[in-house]
């Protein structure tokens, strides 16, 4: 099932952290992709269905610079494949040792209409993929050619990324705080959860900011905590 426009911007209206609570609600614990980084401090809220890219441990003898005159070769035809709007996740064993992809192939996801790239590995080139102002998310910058270590073996197939399951068609939700995946038959229902709680939790920060205590508030066990949440609903028009 494609993922619906409007539960696409929900959830670019909402925080991973929001995100994690409402799953956390339902049992799942282990749906944020762990060290794993914006490139840019101020690129776009990343929303898109995975489409995934499986590395496996480099064999010298497999992984010679000429295989990427195969156009069939794993990575190249993955940067080629991934449908717009989608989001290219990459399962690179948590090892930034070798470069997962650069600013070459970024670009041409970014110019393909794929909205953001995750990688638990690096990117080389990660300085102009800052740049792009596109959704990039990796451990750490890595110069060596992902040849070094990575070889390319599976696209479109569950994979690990920074120790979260993905399967194809899950939803990548990524923010200044990182990236997490929510289980494809529950996105509309958590999207309009968390949009909800992001409401409250609006109300509640201004309600602090004005120098209430949390007590009765955050949760709201006092009466008059709803009361006063369903008037600020009605005045801000939300």
């Amino acid at each position: 099932m494609a993922l619906k426009s409007e539960t696409r911007d929900k959830l670019k209206a909402i925080s991973t952290a929001t995100v994690a609570t409402a799953l956390f609600k339902r049992g799942f614990r282990n749906q944020f992709i762990q060290d794993v980084h914006p490139l840019s401090p101020v690129q776009p809220v990343l929303v898109g269905e995975a489409f995934t890219l499986r590395y496996m441990p480099a064999r010298e003898d497999l992984n010679q610079l000429a295989v990427f005159r195969d156009r069939g070769h794993p990575q190249r035809k993955a940067i080629e494949d991934c449908p717009p709007g989608a989001v290219m996740v990459m399962d690179s064993r948590k090892d930034a040792r070798a470069a997962s992809a650069g600013s070459i192939l970024v670009t041409r996801l970014m110019k393909r209409g794929v909205a953001g790239v995750v990688t638990d590995g690096g990117f080389r080139d990660s300085a102009e993929i800052a740049r792009l102002g596109f959704p990039a998310y990796h451990h750490r910058p890595s110069a060596p050619t992902n040849l070094t270590l990575h070889q390319a073996i599976d696209i479109n197939v569950p994979i690990g990324c920074g120790d979260a399951p993905v399967f194809p068609g899950d939803v990548i939700l990524g923010d200044s705080d990182g990236v997490i995946v929510i289980p494809a038959n529950i996105a509309d229902e958590i999207a309009e959860e968390a949009y909800e709680m992001t409401a409250f939790e609006d109300f509640v920060t201004e309600q602090v900011n004005n120098g209430l205590a949390i007590y009765g508030l955050y949760p709201p066990t006092n009466e008059q905590s709803l009361a006063d949440f369903a008037a600020w609903r009605k005045l801000k028009g939300r």
